[in-house]
């Protein structure tokens, strides 16, 4: 399922990395897409949106419904 987050304080590729890799460890076989200039991230995933916005709250980014 896709669903799409928007995440602010991504400020630079390490923050984007960081992102990607806090929902890769919930879901390995998740899509990924970042924007970051857009503070949008796209998720093409199986997990619960609140299982994944968790997930990058917890790497210290503000996930906005």
């Amino acid at each position: 399922m896709n669903q799409t987050f928007t995440v602010t304080g991504m400020t630079c590729g390490h923050c984007e990395r960081a992102v990607k890799n806090a929902v890769l460890e919930l879901d390995p076989q998740a899509q990924v897409s970042i924007d970051r200039a857009t503070n949008r991230v796209d998720v093409d995933s199986t997990q619960a949106r609140e299982a994944l916005a968790t997930a990058i709250a917890e790497e210290g980014y503000v996930v906005a419904d």
